[in-house]
């Protein structure tokens, strides 16, 4: 059975098998989720990153960890060089990255809130999103652990409540 977790904190920190880059198409890494993971993970992230790119928007490609304490690192592309990004790119980029999980076989990892930063998407939306395709995954996966990782707290709260409203509209059903 798959644990849902949600956490505010610094992922980059995470004890996973993976975690995920909110990355945008061509795959540098900036800040926020992406400068973290640079930052204490090592350049080299960015360097692998940068040549398996560009990618479509919605894609995730996988690279190793650096000096994290995961091995891989999913990069999620939300967004292209407008830095803009949409329901649409969130839902396929969180697919995505749940089916490089598989691929690798892993049994957990670290979302952030994709797309919330720089892509300005809207908290709640994104959590309906994210909860969603990973409840969705989940009969088909052999994840174990998905922790929502997120920064301050209103993300959280955000993430929270709906993984409470859809866990309680999953019982009615």
């Amino acid at each position: 059975m798959l644990n849902i977790e949600i956490r505010e904190g610094d992922i980059s920190a995470c004890e996973v098998d993976a975690v995920v880059n909110a990355a945008n198409n061509h795959l540098w890494m900036g800040s926020g989720v992406a400068g973290a993971l640079k930052r204490n993970g090592g350049p080299e992230i960015e360097e692998e990153a940068v040549k398996k790119g560009p990618v479509a928007v919605g894609e995730a490609v996988v690279t190793g960890a650096g000096r994290l304490k995961a091995r891989y690192v999913i990069h999620a592309a939300v967004m292209g060089q407008d830095l803009r990004t949409s329901a649409a790119s969130i839902r396929q980029a969180t697919e995505n990255s749940l089916k490089r999980a598989c691929e690798l076989g892993i049994r957990s990892i670290a979302f952030p809130a994709l797309g919330t930063g720089v892509g300005g998407f809207s908290l709640q939306d994104c959590a309906h999103l994210m909860i969603g395709a990973v409840r969705a995954h989940a009969v088909q996966t052999r994840l174990e652990r998905v922790v929502f990782v997120l920064y301050g707290d209103e993300a959280y709260c955000a993430f929270k409540a709906e993984l409470e409203r859809q866990t309680e509209n999953n019982k009615k059903e």
